[in-house]
């Protein structure tokens, strides 16, 4: 029939079958672990990318201050015998002087003697400390930026330059310090709370009402009437209440998490609740701790510059971001000041924010 279907079909393969399979199957792309899609996620991000290394870089530099920024050698040679100044503490007379004093390397004299033939001496890029005077400045202070200092001086006669070095180090150490210290206990009151619910997750929830309701400010002026301001005081009394945002999500994390397959069958294989929660619950609710870190930390740096600012926070003699800006607030005249204190604060400040974005959308699972 000319209509007719053939009822055997041909068994053979076309030779080329198995080179197309391979071929297919090389196209196709290995089993990616989430860590690893969520790092390629945030490396695709040029900002957030930039902004890490660019903070990691500025960290780098602040920790070695003392290198860039010292009113001493770093090392010296005088009469055939080498020093290091930066390391150790020198008097006058070991450079030709008349005293037995404290050798000052920014007087001219010394300078001399260093620089005679036969001595040598290497300084730092910028030959001033956070607490160094320029007395030979030649302007009144606050001085404009010049050759001398380059961002000009405040009206102590103090470097803005290494102030702005050490202050963005204390700014940075303070914040990391902060957020671990907030991180650590609210993983922990919000882990206590979301696993194991009721009772428990009723009355701790009622204890951070009562205490998030307590006035912060005015518990920093108490302790500051009582205890002289310092870097230590700020910690422990900003600790107090930096945790109990973070607590929040973490609590939520693991409010949805508990009651999970992988959770039931951990409790069936016999697992204690603490080996729960840290083999198997806490990994699966990192991701808002994770997220969250930057702009926790972005938070901690301004509250430590605000409280500088209105005089409550590290002593004056401190290198801080917060009194740059209230010496540029005291000295209008002085642009210098609140502007590069501005750039440097606001430059940190968005660099963090940048970084955080980039954790954020790379933790997202929606993404590709």
């Amino acid at each position: 029939m000319s209509g007719s279907v053939p009822t055997s079909m041909p068994t053979s393969v076309p030779a080329s079958a198995p080179a197309a399979a391979s071929a297919t199957a090389a196209v196709l792309p290995p089993s990616v672990s989430p860590r690893r899609r969520a790092w390629r996620r945030f490396r695709t991000d040029r900002r957030g990318w930039w902004s890490l290394w660019i903070f990691v870089v500025l960290v780098a530099l602040s920790l070695c201050a003392e290198l860039i920024s010292n009113d001493r050698p770093i090392v010296a040679h005088y009469s055939g015998k080498t020093f290091f100044p930066l390391f150790k503490n020198y008097p006058e007379t070991s450079f030709g002087g008349d005293f037995a004093t404290q050798t000052d390397y920014l007087d001219p004299f010394i300078r001399e003697q260093l620089a005679r033939p036969g001595n040598w001496a290497i300084y730092p890029l910028n030959a001033y400390r956070f607490d160094t005077i320029n007395y030979f400045s030649p302007s009144p202070n606050p001085a404009p930026p010049s050759a001398v200092n380059w961002l000009g001086t405040d009206d102590r006669g103090r470097d803005v330059l290494a102030r702005l070095i050490y202050g963005f180090r204390v700014s940075v150490l303070f914040g990391l310090a902060l957020t671990a210290i907030g991180v650590a206990i609210g993983l922990i009151t919000g882990a206590i709370q979301g696993y194991f619910g009721g009772k428990t997750d009723l009355i701790l929830q009622r204890f951070i009402e009562v205490w998030g309701s307590m006035p912060e400010l005015y518990l920093l002026l108490i302790f500051a009437s009582l205890f002289e301001p310092g870097v230590l005081i700020l910690l422990v009394i900003l600790s107090l209440f930096g945790w109990m945002g973070l607590s929040d999500y973490v609590r939520a994390e693991f409010l949805r998490n508990r009651n999970l397959e992988y959770v039931t069958a951990a409790r069936a294989l016999g697992l204690s609740n603490s080996q729960i929660i840290r083999r198997h619950v806490l990994p699966n609710s990192l991701t808002p701790v994770i997220a969250f870190l930057p702009f926790r930390m972005s938070g901690a740096i301004l509250a430590l510059t605000s409280l500088d600012f209105l005089g409550l926070g590290v002593p004056p003699s401190t290198a801080s971001l917060g009194e740059l800006l209230a010496q540029g607030k005291a000295n209008l005249d002085a642009w210098w000041i609140t502007l590069t204190t501005f750039t440097v604060l606001v430059g940190t400040l968005m660099l963090l924010i940048f970084i955080g974005e980039a954790l954020r959308n790379a933790l997202d699972t929606r993404r590709g």
